[in-house]
């Protein structure tokens, strides 16, 4: 999907259903993480340059999406390999910021790691034999009548029998406490939305670290995601609260170091930009998640990718 069918869609979506405050799982996370990023990130909407990190993780994720594309004899690591240079010249052609992230001569050692990445994907699954219901799927659904909650799924499985498997890519390295405990609210938030809007809880949630070649699997329960949807809308109350005081507060942590904003925050000796007065673009859409929510779906972050 692209960005101007997706903003088509949402625009569809909008005309049809009442206007509510909207919370994806990036900008939930972002909050928890730290009040005063997410003011950055939807309220300010500061810029931010994508890392090659991020770069590369959104061309493995372009490159699996692709990948089933093909027939299921023809999903080969070697298949994959192929596309890495066409959907790495897509993505540039869609991005061009992206180009400056490679000086010259750096471009091929980077698509080497992409593939690199992308062989450490054949060893936990084989694309032959699967056949996935959904990709990169925009999934919403309103909880208590108040707060529409939505966000991109990487892949969706469905079994014969009707069971849901969550899939989710991450191209960083081995999972560590801080971001396993963010992809796993990622996949939450996403069963909460599966099982709200198709009365199915899934039955796997499953990460896929290429890097280390290692598979996480997690079996929610219905009182468990009851039990997130009241974390939600709390959330969401401590949010809708800091908007309306202006109180946005950083919270430091070892999470800092990913930070893009550190010279506007007061942890570090900066000041914050001005509030977003009423009427300001800003301020008119803060409430509203950007197209590059997927930029913090993943991993330590992925770049924005469309398609």
């Amino acid at each position: 999907m692209t960005v101007a069918e997706l903003g088509e869609t949402l625009g569809e979506t909008a005309a049809q259903q009442p206007a509510y405050p909207t919370l994806s799982p990036s900008r939930a996370a972002d909050f928890k993480t730290c009040p005063l990023l997410y003011r950055f990130r939807t309220i300010d909407r500061l810029p931010e340059q994508p890392t090659r990190d991020q770069a590369r993780g959104t061309l493995v994720h372009a490159v699996l999406e692709r990948l089933f594309d093909l027939p299921a004899a023809r999903r080969t690591a070697a298949a994959a390999a192929g596309l890495v240079t066409p959907e790495w010249e897509r993505l540039v052609e869609e991005a061009p910021p992206l180009a400056e992230l490679l000086p010259e001569g750096e471009r091929e050692p980077f698509l080497a790691s992409a593939a690199e990445l992308l062989e450490g994907y054949f060893t936990v699954e084989d694309p032959r034999r699967l056949e996935p219901a959904e990709r990169e799927a925009l999934i919403s659904t309103v909880v208590d009548e108040r707060l529409l909650i939505r966000g991109y799924v990487d892949r969706l499985d469905v079994s014969p029998a009707g069971d849901l498997r969550v899939v989710d890519y991450k191209t960083g390295g081995a999972p560590r406490e801080a971001f396993e405990a963010r992809a796993l609210f990622q996949l939450k938030f996403y069963a909460l939305v599966l099982w709200r809007t198709r009365g199915v809880v899934p039955r796997v949630l499953r990460l896929l670290y290429l890097r280390d070649r290692e598979i996480c699997d997690y079996a929610p329960d219905p009182e468990e995601l009851v039990r997130f949807e009241r974390t939600l809308l709390a959330l969401w109350q401590a949010i809708d609260r800091a908007t309306a005081e202006r109180d946005f507060r950083p919270k430091p942590s070892r999470l800092c170091d990913w930070c893009s904003h550190q010279a506007l925050c007061p942890a570090y000796g900066g000041t914050p930009p001005p509030y977003p007065e009423p009427g300001d673009e800003a301020a008119a859409s803060a409430l509203i998640p950007q197209e590059d929510d997927r930029l913090t779906a993943g991993d330590e972050g992925e770049a924005p990718r469309s398609g």
